[in-house]
């Protein structure tokens, strides 16, 4: 078992995370064996510190500091939207060229990690950016409504860090994103699965943008596409937007 390393340095480290990776040990799946801190920690042998945060089913950019110093600056980084955050998403429907969402989100609880946490805590702001890169019809009637099926490539940028932002917001506006079981549509999820084996939500986190913490240089880390991804692209003839 291991990580792809995308960047290191003597005060960080980034990685490529699979969709399915725990980023760390969680109530929420007490059997899980595999940690991406644990097997990022292996990987440059010395302990890591995360310092944001990537759901499980989303792969991509994961950047993990090598001492608390360095953590509590990058953590900092990220609370104060200095640092940006790229994604792409297929989802479901036309999506328009671009557009911003300003909707602030109610605070989503686990039911065991946050069996003791304050329930009356008001929405919390949360804006995202989009962008449509490529669109598909596709000749099949997926929903009884309409005899063929539309799918939105997208790059997303939140300007937040809220609970399943984006899996949230694309949900909001009609566009779940595909693979997602918890907000997306069951019906496409089970058609991506049966006509393309694709066994995973379609959200990567392909690129960080920030300052360097103890350099201050700038920083660009990038993430790779998996095998679903690459299938899909080469099915939908979508090479060209990715790049």
């Amino acid at each position: 078992m291991s990580v792809e390393l995308i960047y290191e340095d003597e005060s960080l480290v980034a990685i490529n995370k699979d969709a399915g990776l725990l980023v760390h040990r969680s109530w929420l799946d007490k059997g899980e064996t595999r940690f991406a801190m644990q097997l990022t920690r292996d990987a440059v042998g010395c302990h890591v510190f995360p310092v944001h945060r990537l759901d499980r089913p989303t792969s991509g950019v994961l950047l993990f500091a090598k001492s608390a110093e360095v953590a509590r600056t990058l953590t900092e980084a990220f609370g104060e939207r200095r640092v940006d955050k790229h994604y792409l998403a297929v989802v479901r429907g036309y999506m328009p060229e671009q557009g911003t969402l300003d909707y602030a989100l109610s605070h989503q609880l686990d039911d065991i990690a946050d069996k003791f946490a304050d329930t009356d805590k008001p929405p919390q702001p949360a804006v995202t950016h989009w962008q449509a890169l490529a669109q598909i019809e596709l000749p099949f009637a997926v929903s009884k409504k309409h005899d063929t099926s539309r799918y939105s490539l997208v790059r997303l940028k939140p300007e937040t860090g809220r609970k399943h932002q984006l899996r949230r917001h694309m949900a909001h506006l009609f566009h779940p994103i595909v693979g997602d079981t918890s907000h997306g549509d069951g019906r496409h999820n089970r058609f991506f699965r049966q006509q393309y084996g694709c066994e995973r939500m379609m959200l990567h986190a392909n690129r960080l943008v920030l300052t360097h913490p103890v350099s201050g240089a700038p920083l660009q880390l990038e993430a790779g596409l998996d095998a679903h991804w690459q299938r899909l692209a080469d099915e939908f003839d979508w090479q060209t937007a990715l790049d």
